[in-house]
């Protein structure tokens, strides 16, 4: 008897994928969006056709688009971008730990891969970093995560 491995590989032809992308502090989640479309195209193959990118005010608005995209049946796998810088008050907290929890609860309800490139960061500096700097671009990574688990569940189903 021997052991069986599940692992997801990148194409991904027949995927499809949407993109929630936050408008606020836009000049960090348009670069995000960048990598994660590069992504898909690139490394998963996937057809313009087969990709739909959902703008919406903030990232706390993110969680019920996800929702209602999840909702839809028409994907196979989510990816939400957006970027939270913190503040001087409390609502960096609130917005953060709001859109992840949301983020999570989607992809548990669904039963569908949600990736999750928010950035929640204490200076822009850090933004900036992982919106293709030093430290990658974090939206070329969620994407990269969202092919690999289509693959993943194509696997397990």
């Amino acid at each position: 008897m021997s052991i069986k491995f599940i692992e997801g590989v990148k194409p991904c032809r027949e995927g499809r994928f949407a993109v929630v992308v936050s408008r606020f502090n836009s000049f960090i989640a348009e670069r995000l969006l960048e990598g994660a479309l590069d992504t898909l195209r690139r490394e998963g193959e996937v057809p313009d056709d087969n990709i739909t990118v959902v703008r919406v005010p903030g990232a706390i608005e993110i969680p019920v688009t996800l929702e209602h995209l999840a909702k839809s049946g028409k994907y196979d796998a989510l990816i939400a971008l957006g970027c939270v810088i913190r503040g001087s008050t409390y609502h960096f907290e609130v917005v953060a730990n709001e859109c992840a929890k949301g983020i999570t609860q989607v992809t548990l309800n669904y039963a569908i891969p949600v990736a999750n490139g928010v950035l929640t960061t204490d200076t822009l500096e850090q933004a900036v970093q992982r919106a293709g700097s030093k430290a990658g671009n974090k939206g070329a990574e969620a994407a990269s995560s969202a092919l690999e688990m289509v693959n993943v569940i194509k696997a397990i189903d």
